[in-house]
């Protein structure tokens, strides 16, 4: 039977967790990435917005696909571990380094070198789109490191991935609605993605000490499992103490202004 089938069914459970984890982590990412294009077509018109994000869902299809490939090639190239884990543990020194006001962020498709080119020849729609193609591909890079870190299977890979997309679409708004309320989750989000670089850049242990203990332990299923269980624990640790103790503290007054607005404007656009 093909192995990474028969790995499934040899730990369901295993499997089943990961699944899981990757539903999370996939889906707070996505939060991020629409936002960034929202605010990419936020000077279309109505109906050229929701056309412009639905050629965004097609190319995050394809792009996602081709990293499907390019992750079975990071799976077998011990090297492409590390590169990815140090591009993940970059991501997390950005998203802190930019503090608080990152949330206020906007894309400024004007001061993009490949807006203003392909603005000329194909206009502001077509040049929008392509831009946000453009990021769909940046997108499809982080989610598939994210998903490598946590398993080696292919399948789950591939589940993974396309996860990603799903939550991009159906799951983000109401993601986006959750850390209005928690804020603090996206926090728990970065430091989660932090860990899963640590575990790829861990693979240099593995790679040029294969025998020593601590390699035998990062590739047995009690590292897998304790990944798991420190991944869940990120997030429904300081969401428990936040409900029982108000700490980490949530925002009321005008957050849970902007959280209803948030919530409004996500029936409009359904």
């Amino acid at each position: 039977m093909y192995a990474p089938l028969q790995q499934i069914l040899n730990n369901p459970l295993a499997a089943l967790a990961i699944v899981g984890n990757l539903v999370i982590i996939e889906s707070l990412l996505s939060v991020d990435n629409a936002a960034v294009l929202a605010t990419m077509v936020g000077d279309l018109p109505r109906e050229e917005r929701k056309k412009a994000l639905r050629y965004g869902i097609f190319g995050a299809y394809i792009f996602r696909g081709l990293c499907i490939l390019f992750a079975s090639f990071l799976i077998q190239f011990w090297f492409l571990k590390p590169l990815g884990g140090l591009y993940l543990l970059y991501l997390v020194y950005d998203h802190f380094k930019a503090g608080p006001a990152h949330d206020e962020e906007k894309i400024e498709k004007e001061k993009s070198w490949f807006y203003r080119n392909t603005l000329g020849l194909f206009g502001k729609f077509w040049a929008t789109v392509a831009l946000i193609e453009l990021m769909d591909l940046a997108f499809s890079i982080d989610n598939v490191f994210a998903v490598v870190a946590f398993t080696n299977n292919l399948i789950l890979i591939c589940a993974g991935v396309f996860i990603g997309i799903l939550a991009m679409r159906l799951v983000a708004q109401g993601f986006v609605l959750l850390m209005a309320k928690y804020p603090f989750l996206e926090t728990a989000a970065f430091v989660v993605i932090a860990l899963l670089g640590l575990k790829l850049m861990l693979s240099l242990v593995e790679h040029f000490l294969p025998g020593h203990p601590f390699s035998v332990f990062l590739t047995s299923e009690a590292a897998d499992v304790g990944l798991t269980v420190l991944t869940v624990a990120c997030f429904l640790v300081p969401w428990a103490t936040s409900l029982l103790f108000n700490v980490p503290q949530r925002p009321a007054g005008n957050r849970a202004a902007e959280a209803r607005q948030a919530e409004e404007e996500a029936r409009q656009q359904a």
